[in-house]
Formats: C-alpha cells, sequence, structure tokens
C-alpha cells in the first residue's frame, strides 16, 4: 500500500512540477510565445510507424518509409519522456526549454512533419493521457538554447 501512495503523489508531483531535470538557464529572460500545443506519445499513431512482417518497427510514410524505426528515440537521439517536446528546429532549436502551464518545463529534443512556425508538440507517457491532453492555444515561456560557436 505505501508503495503505491509514494508512486501517485510522485506521479502526481511530476504532473504538477513538470519535468523534473528540465530548468531554465539562469539569468536569462523568457520569451513569450502563443502556440498551438498538441501532444503524442511513443506509439504507432503518434510517431507514425508500424511493425513490418518480420514484427520490427519500421516508418510508415514519409522519406524513410519502410525504413528501421527507433521507438522512443528523439530526432535528438534522447529517449523520449515527460518534457520532451517536438517543436519546428529552425524556430526553437534542440535544447530550447519552454514553460507551458498545465504542463511544466520542458526541452526541445524531438520534430515532426507537421510541426511548424509557432507549434509545438508536448510528449506523455500513454496515447490517452496525449488525447486527453488534445489542442490548446497557450502563452508559451521560451529560453532558447544558446547558440553553439564554431
Amino acid at each position: 500500500m505505501k508503495r503505491i501512495c509514494i508512486g501517485v503523489v510522485a506521479g502526481l508531483l511530476l504532473l504538477i512540477c513538470g519535468c523534473v531535470g528540465v530548468k531554465p538557464p539562469s539569468g536569462v529572460k523568457p520569451v513569450k510565445r502563443k502556440m498551438v500545443i498538441t501532444a503524442y506519445c511513443s506509439c504507432g499513431k503518434c510517431c507514425s510507424w508500424h511493425r513490418n512482417w518480420l514484427l520490427r518497427p519500421v516508418y510508415s510514410s514519409g522519406r524513410n518509409k519502410g525504413k528501421t524505426k527507433r521507438v522512443g528515440v528523439t530526432a535528438s537521439g534522447t529517449r523520449a519522456g515527460y518534457g520532451t517536446i517536438a517543436a519546428d528546429t529552425a524556430v526553437y532549436p534542440f535544447g530550447t526549454v519552454m514553460y507551458v502551464e498545465g504542463y511544466g518545463y520542458g526541452k526541445v529534443e524531438d520534430r515532426g512533419g507537421a510541426i511548424k512556425g509557432n507549434r509545438i508538440d508536448l510528449f506523455f507517457p500513454s496515447h490517452n493521457k496525449a488525447l486527453q491532453w488534445g489542442k490548446k492555444t497557450k502563452t508559451v515561456q521560451v529560453w532558447f538554447a544558446p547558440k553553439k560557436s564554431r
């Protein structure tokens, strides 16, 4: 019984506070942007993959159609988890930190074919939770990733 209670409390704290490991850079003021926010999980419906006749995950469409898909791995190479954000990396590069009311802090680590401009996709651990989020328009606080020097 104690384990269940601790798990529930930890889950609620994660939902309230957002991703535990993501924090905005200190001393930097956020930019506020109005964005269309949707949700996704790592399932085949959300990430356009299916299993081939060998039961291996492959892309269902796009330029990688039929090629092997690493399920749960983002475009930046990290493992997707609560706090992972998919964005247009031409506008919001990998590493950009965002705060979304009702979700918490997250970091841009993924991208999607339909994610363009001021639109982001928040990662949820299940398809049902992603569907519950739905589609919302909110003002998001954004801390841009520092530019890498060459």
